[in-house]
């Protein structure tokens, strides 16, 4: 899989990349992620890549031309599967969103920032839009590493137990089961005994019936579902 991530703000993103799981993940060619300074793309000597808006408010707006100068660029070198836009104002990223970009080849992720983009390339260019909450951030690099992490983590070979992934939180629109680890028996706190007994069968069935618990009383929206 190759990521295109289009940015005014490079350096926030290379931390989450050069570290844990994502790094590993390139390392092992699973994954490549490339970083696109909007800024090279911009006007004049002073490159610039942002204008007021037309009808007067407060903020700025990204211009569309440097936006597309870099998204050709790219479209001319490779096929893309999916152009995808970080803003708040988009469908929450969820586990099934993640699911089906992990199957994907080529995608570029282009980062909001100031007061948006120019609708116009939402209209020409973006094939999803994505958010990762109802809050605003100063950008959206946070946004795009938080979409890289999940989707990459589910790349066959990235994760050294690839089950893992399946009984992740909101796979089977459940919230995961309590887990516990050594002591099984920590100042008077102790591991279910069903957790010990080695009847997988049982165990499983344990799992599933805390599973569903959890989600009703916490995420009950997600048994509407």
């Amino acid at each position: 899989m190759r990521i295109d991530i289009i940015t005014v703000e490079p350096d926030l993103l290379r931390s989450p990349f050069e570290n844990s799981m994502m790094k590993r993940a390139i390392e092992k060619g699973l994954a490549e992620v490339h970083f696109h300074n909007l800024r090279e793309y911009g006007h004049g000597n002073y490159r610039q890549i942002d204008d007021y808006q037309f009808g007067g408010g407060a903020g700025m707006v990204l211009m569309i031309e440097p936006i597309a100068r870099c998204i050709e660029k790219l479209q001319a070198e490779r096929t893309y599967d999916e152009i995808i836009y970080t803003t708040p104002d988009a469908q929450t990223l969820n586990q099934a969103t993640t699911n089906h970009l992990s199957l994907k080849e080529n995608i570029i992720i282009l980062t909001g920032h100031y007061k948006g983009v120019d609708q116009r390339v939402r209209d020409k260019y973006i094939t999803k839009e994505i958010s990762i909450g109802d809050y605003v951030l100063t950008g959206g690099e946070l946004a795009a590493a938080v979409i890289c992490d999940a989707v990459i983590r589910l790349i066959p070979g990235v994760l050294g137990d690839e089950t893992s992934a399946l009984t992740d939180s909101f796979q089977d629109n459940l919230l995961s089961p309590p887990v516990y680890t050594r002591p099984s028996d920590y100042e008077g706190m102790k591991v279910p005994e069903i957790l010990l007994s080695g009847n997988f069968p049982k165990i499983e069935e344990w799992r599933t019936e805390k599973a569903y618990e959890r989600t009703k009383q916490i995420r009950p929206d997600l048994l509407d579902e």
